[in-house]
């Protein structure tokens, strides 16, 4: 299987850098590092996740409180978001939905 980004979720990527690198020094590359590990992990474990609006399985990262939104389409990942679960389960939705 491919794992393909989309743009959508890279953004989220970038802010969830901003965030964390505003924190601390060094905590944002920490950040990316272990969401992309997440993310990565999904070669092996895709398909087995939770089902979120009956359209997306939804991993839930390992360091952060953040959950990896994707589908699987003809042996590719497609990653839609990558979002903060900390927001209100309305902002995820809409976000998804978007």
């Amino acid at each position: 299987m491919k794992i393909k980004i989309l743009s959508s979720a890279s953004q989220d990527l970038v802010d969830g850098y901003r965030f964390y690198e505003q924190q601390a020094d060094g905590v944002g590359s920490y950040f990316l590092d272990s969401l992309y590990s997440d993310i990565d992990s999904l070669i092996i474990t895709a398909g087995v996740h939770q089902k979120y609006l009956k359209k997306y399985y939804r991993l839930l990262s390992k360091r952060f409180p953040f959950a990896v939104y994707y589908k699987i389409n003809n042996n590719v990942i497609y990653v839609y978001a990558v979002l903060d679960c900390r927001k209100k389960p309305a902002w995820i939705r809409k976000k998804l939905k978007n």
